[in-house]
């Protein structure tokens, strides 16, 4: 997952391959909320990793449920009719489907609660719900604005006497969550008689409340309804955990792998994009957004598990749509109206002013970045594309912390004026899809040349391989330290029984070519092995001279170094990077100090590590070793013509790593100063 504080999307062409998608945000929150409220131990399978399961799995700790995690499947022990642990302080983040239906559980399970999020959470209403609860008698204080979260439950006597022979009247045109939660929570008193909900005004987002209805049957509650107004709770409903259960794929994070298979075409005989976990049969509502994108002209066919999608009628068609039956989802319909001709229409999308951003407001103002034409309203949207390819501008996309804003606009980078799309504050997907990102990179095609690359040379001990470690985690892009490769692939030979010498040149050249090398989390591997001591002796560094001598073996480590040139970019560091490897990179740094400076540091060092020193003699010998490299025939140390020299004989590491973003900022079409 990137925790970058914005990502850099170059522009992408094409796209095709597999995706396979996390569980549903909305299943999950549910399922588990169910499981806690009901008899025995159910197993989650596929249950979604994020911000959101998170904070609803940490508050079902507190209030006394066992929960027992296994990668992605989890043993919830519930309640079973007990009395939660309270007093507690719930933090439930920005995750609505958290906050509202664990508020309703708790209110008629009793004890003292309060429910707290970020200040988002705050901002979301939650009045409506609040009012229906106070109907039945419960005991509930705003803590802050009347209406909004943060909220107290003032059951610590127990739950009072509720008032539920009258039916229990909720809004639903503003949230479908405030039913959701009183469908999940109000079985908790259907003793005797039957209880019965009506929902005021028009129900939005009824596809959502389907889930709930299915949900709720699988846990034992088979809740009727009238024409989706009127819902009736049997008398002596009681849940009962259905001993296992499995967490469908998401179908609104499917609809961004739908629109991508729509508005791109392959480049490698590969047929659009398959998905993988979700399918026509899906029992989420979000799975009509296939009938949206059909209608705009992608093909889409699938089965019980899967959805292929390839790219139909192009341009893309305009569509007027009610979205009432797709909320969520109908948000990928407005930047798939940038690849259509003519202009579309949104509407009946009031939810999106109350969700985790006003995201009718956030939509028009990123779309208008990209040279969009857009016209909002109360209850809609309205989107007419760039005319043109010139059209198109460059933008930094604000994403207001807002999952769905960010996968969204990633889109965009799909233009085709083949311009870049900054995604600010990428690690806000975290709340649904945290490895969106890497999900778009394994189907995403682009050239090569349009993958950037940040080359960072210079002498012995500039701290270039710390600067450059540092400036690739704070891009969010992979990180190539080219001096390991020797020392790599010296180790790797000689663990295959290769003798580092001329006889056995072909051989060590063919292993080269393929070697399985990543630097991540600081560390160097080779395939599982962490090799990061290990090529750091002494021995190695002799072993890595003798395997730079042979000729075949550096042509394969050249090739096997372009390999490293994949999305979303890359910082090289190394004595050729940006003269012989990377020699068209954008930006080119020689990071250099004195002689006496990086004496200093590497006296430091080896200091802090146990090993006795002299600055004198390191000073003499990193100077030898400067004229030895800055002289040699092949790959000598030297600036590439067009690279930026900075000296940090001065600098802390962040202020060369703050130097070389300023830099690498200023190559960018959209600047710190990218419009709000």
């Amino acid at each position: 997952m990137y925790s970058t504080a914005f990502l850099d999307l170059p522009p992408l062409q094409a796209a095709a391959g597999e995706v396979h998608l996390p569980g549903s945000k909305s299943i999950s929150n549910r399922v588990l909320l169910l499981a806690a409220l009901s008899n025995g131990t159910t197993t989650v399978h596929d249950l979604l990793a994020s911000d959101d399961t998170r904070v609803m799995l940490d508050a079902l700790r507190q209030i006394g449920c066992t929960v027992d995690e296994a990668g992605s499947t989890m043993r919830i022990t519930g309640l079973g009719g007990r009395v939660p642990q309270s007093p507690a302080k719930l933090f439930l983040g920005n995750a609505g489907t958290a906050m509202r239906p664990l508020t309703a559980a708790l209110a008629l399970l009793g004890g003292e609660f309060e429910l707290s999020g970020v200040p988002r959470m705050h901002e979301r209403p939650i009045g409506d719900l609040i009012d229906a609860l106070r109907q039945l008698g419960c005991q509930i204080d705003y803590l802050g604005n009347d209406g909004y979260p943060p909220l107290r439950i003032a059951h610590g006597q127990g739950v009072p006497a509720l008032a539920v022979a009258e039916p229990i009247r909720v809004r639903g045109d503003v949230s479908s969550q405030f039913l959701t939660a009183l469908l999940m929570a109000l079985p908790l008193a259907a003793g005797t008689q039957a209880i019965v909900i009506e929902v005021v005004g028009e129900l939005i987002s009824k596809p959502y409340i389907a889930i709930t209805l299915q949900l709720l049957a699988r846990f034992g509650i088979v809740v009727e309804h009238q024409n989706w107004q009127r819902f009736t709770i049997p008398a002596g409903s009681r849940y009962q955990s259905p001993g296992s259960i499995h967490v469908e794929a998401d179908a609104s994070s499917a609809s961004y792998f739908i629109a991508l298979g729509a508005i791109t075409s392959s480049t490698s005989g590969q047929k659009g994009i398959k998905i993988q976990g979700v399918g026509l049969d899906s029992i989420q509502g979000d799975i009509r957004f296939v009938e949206a994108a059909r209608a705009m002209g992608a093909v889409v066919t699938g089965g019980p598990n899967w959805l292929q999608i390839e790219r139909g009628a192009w341009p893309l068609k305009a569509i007027d749509l009610d979205c009432n039956h797709i909320p969520d989802a109908a948000m990928t319909l407005a930047v798939m109206a940038l690849y259509a001709q003519g202009t579309t229409t949104l509407t009946n999308i009031a939810s999106w002013r109350v969700k985790e951003t006003d995201r009718i407001a956030a939509m028009a103002t990123e779309l208008r970045k990209l040279g969009a034409t857009v016209e909002e309203g109360a209850d809609y949207i309205r989107v007419t594309p760039p005319a043109q390819p010139a059209d198109w501008k460059a933008a930094s996309i604000h994403t207001y912390d807002d999952h769905r804003v960010a996968m969204c606009f990633s889109l965009a980078a799909f233009n085709p004026a083949r311009l870049p799309v900054r995604i600010e504050d990428p690690k806000c997907v975290a709340k649904t899809f945290p490895d969106y990102f890497e999900a778009l990179f394994s189907v995403a095609q682009v050239e090569t040349a349009h993958i950037p690359v940040i080359c960072i040379d210079g002498p012995t001990a500039s701290g270039k391989g710390t600067v450059a470690a540092a400036v690739a985690q704070r891009l969010g892009y992979r990180f190539l330290d080219s001096g390991a490769m020797y020392r790599i692939t010296a180790l790797a030979a000689l663990r295959a029984g290769l003798a580092i010498d001329a006889d056995h040149e072909a051989r060590i050249a063919t292993l080269a070519q393929t070697l399985p090398v990543r630097f991540e989390g600081g560390k160097v591997w080779l395939g599982s092995d962490d090799v990061t001591e290990a090529i750091r002796t002494e021995e190695a560094g002799m072993n890595a001279s003798r395997v730079s001598a042979l000729p075949a073996v550096r042509t394969a480590l050249v090739d096997l170094q372009h390999s490293f040139q994949r999305l979303p970019g890359l910082v090289a560091d190394g004595r050729d990077m940006g003269t012989v490897i990377f020699p068209e990179a954008p930006l080119k740094v020689y990071l250099t100090a004195s002689a006496a400076c990086r004496a200093e540091r590497r006296y430091k060092q080896l200091i802090s590590k146990g090993f006795s020193a002299s600055i004198d003699d390191l000073r003499a010998d990193l100077e030898a070793r400067d004229a030895r490299d800055s002289s040699r025939n092949v790959a000598p140390l030297k600036p590439a013509q067009d690279a930026l020299v900075l000296d940090n004989s001065d600098l802390t590491i962040e202020q060369a790593v703050e130097q070389v973003l300023a830099w690498w900022q200023e190559r960018q079409p959209f600047a710190a100063s990218a419009q709000r």
